[in-house]
């Protein structure tokens, strides 16, 4: 059967599990918008007991964390536009398991921190890869994640990669994928405030009742196909997204 020919690759080193997740620590970095708009706390705790009085055969903590920290999942009703639709425990989680495509612009993001995903890109990788998989998630490798240890280099003063206006338009509308998943604070650009649409990431995939992934790591030891993505969130009822470890199978 298939699960026993995996867990035979798995045992034996042909399959690899790729660890995708940022460490999350009070010291991840966390998006910051500008005034007016109120921002999402990091990772704080509490100690509840610790060997202590309170408790003294155990240790426990309360954590403070917002929904949209570290590595996390954006469930369609993160933003206006996908309001009506799934919260994070609604996703199903046959689409939170399935083939991922890589496209690789990391040389393209050290050279320009603003470089912008294009249709053409994604048109180049398919003639080369076939097409994006049905069902499946396209994750953006910029190089990013080496940055994620130092909150000012992560966020860049706000410039970092991310898909342009088309692209984001074509990958909600026609694309059979299921997401996409970067390496960045947010799934856009971080020039996309000033995109028509802004935020168009947000504004056409969540609309469209698809999934956003971000703060990924070591990308760069997924192929360009084939790899199978675990994206695993809380199931947090109302949730408009969640802290999650994803792995990939390779």
């Amino acid at each position: 059967m298939a699960t026993e020919q995996l867990a035979a690759a798995l045992a034996s080193g042909e399959t690899r599990v790729v660890d995708l997740t940022q460490p999350l620590s009070e010291s991840t970095p966390v998006l910051q918008l500008p005034p007016p708009f109120a921002n999402t706390p990091g990772l704080s705790r509490e100690t509840i007991s610790e060997y202590d009085d309170a408790g003294p055969a155990w240790a426990w903590k309360t954590l403070t964390v917002g929904e949209h920290v570290g590595t996390h999942f954006d469930a369609p009703i993160h933003w206006v536009t996908g309001k009506d639709g799934e919260d994070v425990a609604s996703a199903a989680p046959e689409r939170l398991v399935a083939p991922v495509a890589v496209i690789d612009k990391s040389a393209e993001a050290a050279a320009d921190p603003n470089y912008l995903l294009t249709l053409d890109d994604i048109r180049e990788w398919e003639n080369q890869h076939g097409e994006l998989p049905r069902g499946g998630w396209l994750f953006l490798r910029t190089g990013w994640d080496a940055r994620a240890h130092d909150q000012a280099a992560f966020l860049n003063g706000g410039e970092t990669p991310g898909p342009d206006v088309e692209a984001a338009r074509w990958l909600a509308d026609i694309a059979p994928i299921v997401g996409v998943g970067v390496e960045t604070v947010g799934t856009d650009a971080g020039l996309a405030h000033s995109f028509d649409p802004p935020f168009p990431v947000h504004h056409f995939l969540l609309g469209a009742g698809k999934y956003g992934l971000t703060q990924l790591a070591n990308l760069a030891e997924l192929p360009p196909a084939g790899a199978i993505a675990i994206v695993a969130p809380l199931k947090l009822v109302d949730g408009t997204g969640s802290p999650s470890r994803v792995f990939a199978l390779v």
